[in-house]
């Protein structure tokens, strides 16, 4: 037997229980108004936030359970998002407490499976046998329970694993123009991780995209095998508002389950910008008052209680991590907009995708000047650290130069080099989608140009060159990649290897680049010597 709260006095559940009739105290409420993915409802007066709220009529309707969530409780009513079509939801139908604080499964058992923010599969794979279940909302880990970030999270890339690099525990904001290439970087990082010790668990938040977009980006992650470390938490557009704006906090509980338990994971949330908006939406509906461009006043904390859950555990935790890389849209270029100011000032430095760049065929399109990562040299191996030094100062004062040179009738000799310099760091950095590089292949390319080797090639021969010296360093001198590889570290005999192989390689390079060029007029040689 149910009975409503306030109904029955102490003295009548006496009465009941002394007849062996036991009653159950259900808070019930009804509703009011309905609509646009949101509900109100009068009564409930035992409601929690973010406590999941069953609707007994809808459930009828959809023939399975169908769940709302606790949203503003305000002292006449309960607002209250919908986690299902508002149009199986009427004015005047009941609605329950559950007692439970909205949760999402977790485990091992989500590895390579698509599922929604409520952490059911999308995927057509059938039932996802989980174990165990995690609040979406928890505290973050304080300080006390963190370590600095100390452990490299390679990306494969090497403009960021030169010049940005990442930590394990670390937030680094992508940002950058819709079509710039901001995802790419995301996914090459995850396929990046397939041979990564200890292994890096992969979350994957996409948060108001087309479904074929995020298909394409399950497929592209099936294609490179990284599906098997890899849980896609889907909420495209065509998903209510709701569903967008817990999706992020789903993926997040998700990664903490590793992090947890000593484990490391990886967190890409594409992107913030519509996460932001599916919350402004949400709020707006609920009559919550709006402020600077309608988001509610506490938008910032909706990223920060987000972004601060990634942290580095301290050995006595287990010493597992959660790693994110947020993503935020700009428009044409105004990263002091809102949003992106807010999330720059919670995270830990950014990767500035900058859109001149991308078209003019620098990809990934960086700006170094802007991008910026606030660990640093921590979050290199030493053997990163010892080529790649200078490299982004280097890179930051070439540019300037470039747009000085423009205007410059007569160069002196110093800043010329230093331009031929740039200009094939430029083009040695350069990297084609889904092809990231390890640690040893990074090290050695970027040694043979910072150390002067590529200053009198043709810009046209640096890729080259490059991928013709790592396969010759691969199998004549295999026991420098096995180094590097295996310490992250390499010594003085070693680089004097290095040095021998490059000057080995490239003599044998300028004799079949002067053969192909014979009978070609010298004037038309693109060579600056």
């Amino acid at each position: 037997m149910a009975v409503r709260y306030g109904e029955l006095t102490s003295v009548l559940l006496q009465e009941l229980e002394r007849y062996g009739r036991k009653a159950e105290l259900v808070d019930v409420g009804y509703v009011i108004e309905v609509g646009d993915g949101i509900a109100r409802a009068y009564g409930l007066e035992g409601a929690m936030a973010n406590e999941l709220l069953f609707f007994p009529e809808a459930s009828k309707k959809l023939e399975r359970d169908f769940f709302g969530l606790a949203f503003s409780l305000e002292m006449e009513s309960v607002g209250i998002v919908l986690f299902g079509p508002d149009r199986l939801v009427s004015e005047g139908d009941e609605v329950r407490c559950t007692g439970r604080i909205l949760e999402v499964p977790v485990g091992m058992e989500l590895l390579g499976r698509v599922v929604n923010a409520l952490g059911q599969p999308v995927d057509d794979l059938g039932p996802i046998p989980y174990k165990q279940t995690r609040r979406l909302e928890i505290k973050a880990p304080g300080v006390v329970k963190r370590k600095p970030v100390c452990e490299p999270l390679m990306t494969g890339i090497k403009a960021i694993d030169s010049m940005i690099p990442i930590g394990r525990g670390q937030r680094e904001l992508i940002i950058g123009d819709r079509q710039t290439g901001k995802t790419a970087i995301a996914i090459d990082t995850i396929i990046n991780q397939k041979n990564a010790k200890p292994p890096v668990y992969c979350i994957y938040v996409a948060i108001g995209q087309k479904q074929s977009t995020v298909k394409q980006v399950v497929e592209t992650l099936k294609k490179y095998g990284a599906m098997e470390y890899t849980i896609v938490v889907s909420a495209p557009a065509s998903e209510p508002a709701p569903m967008q704006y817990i999706a992020a906090y789903a993926g997040c509980a998700m990664g903490e389950y590793f992090r947890d338990n000593g484990m490391h994971a990886l967190i890409v949330y594409d992107d913030l910008t519509k996460h932001a908006q599916a919350y402004r939406q949400v709020s707006l509906l609920l009559r919550r008052p709006p402020g600077r461009e309608a988001y509610p006043g506490d938008i910032f904390n909706l990223h920060s209680r987000l972004l601060e859950r990634a942290a580095k555990l301290n050995d006595e935790l287990g010493g597992g991590s959660l790693t994110a890389l947020p993503i935020v849209e700009t428009q044409l270029g105004d990263y002091a907009a809102y949003i992106p100011t807010n999330v720059i000032s919670i995270t830990d430095g950014q990767i500035y995708l900058e859109p001149d760049l991308f078209y003019a065929g620098v990809r990934p399109a960086i700006n170094v000047g802007l991008s910026v990562s606030r660990v640093g040299g921590a979050a290199r191996t030493p053997a990163m650290n010892k080529v790649a030094k200078q490299l982004k100062l280097d890179m930051a004062r070439y540019f300037e130069l470039q747009a000085f040179a423009q205007f410059a009738a007569e160069l002196d000799e110093a800043t010329r080099k230093e331009l031929i310099r740039g200009e094939r760091l430029v083009e040695l950095l350069k990297q084609d989608q889904y092809q990231p590089m390890s640690l040893s292949h990074q090290v050695l390319a970027i040694f043979a140009g910072v150390n002067g080797y590529l200053d009198d090639l043709p810009i046209e021969s640096v890729k080259d060159f490059e991928m013709g010296f790592l396969d010759f360093v691969d199998h004549r001198y295999p026991e420098i990649v096995h180094e590097i590889e295996t310490k992250k570290d390499f010594s003085e005999a070693t680089e004097q290897k290095i040095h021998k192989a490059l000057r080995e390689f490239k003599e044998a390079f300028l004799a079949k680049l002067s053969e192909a060029t014979e009978g070609i007029n010298e004037g038309d040689l693109k060579i600056a010597v």
